[in-house]
């Protein structure tokens, strides 16, 4: 029985490779390396009989940031603290207010702010609390 031969790959075999290999990176490079364009990342739960959300969506070189606590008790009045990397940029008392769309009973708050990209991972904190109760609530959205 004959040993089978090993055959050494051509310099053409060998550059349609790497040429093909270059095809396949490039477009996947390219797609690592370019911004995320459309950032959209929401957390929330529930606090004190209402729902409360935390979204950070991408803007123009910056985020959107956008506080809302829903189905409250109309009149309720809620402290809200909203913190970019640790710095606080919203600290206020917003009463719970109709909403235009609703029917029901509930009451809305809604908070938007613009903040600008920093360097690295973008950290976004809202703490919620029902004045008149102890505790609060609090949700946290990272954004790479």
């Amino acid at each position: 029985m004959k040993k089978p031969q090993l055959r050494k790959p051509s310099l053409r075999a060998g550059l349609a490779t790497v040429v093909a290999t270059g095809l396949l990176a490039t477009p996947l490079a390219v797609l690592a390396a370019s911004p995320a364009s459309a950032v959209e990342k929401e957390r929330g739960g529930r606090c004190d009989g209402a729902r409360f959300s935390l979204s950070v969506d991408s803007d123009d070189g910056g985020y959107e940031v956008e506080a809302d606590i829903d189905d409250a008790p109309r009149g309720s009045r809620w402290r809200v603290v909203m913190k970019h990397d640790g710095d606080r940029f919203v600290r206020t008392v917003a009463r719970a207010t109709a909403d235009d769309d609703d029917d029901d009973r509930g009451g809305d708050v809604d908070i938007d702010r613009w903040r600008r990209n920093t360097n690295g991972t973008d950290t976004f904190v809202l703490r919620v609390n029902k004045v008149g109760t102890s505790g609060g609530c609090r949700t946290v959205v990272k954004v790479a």
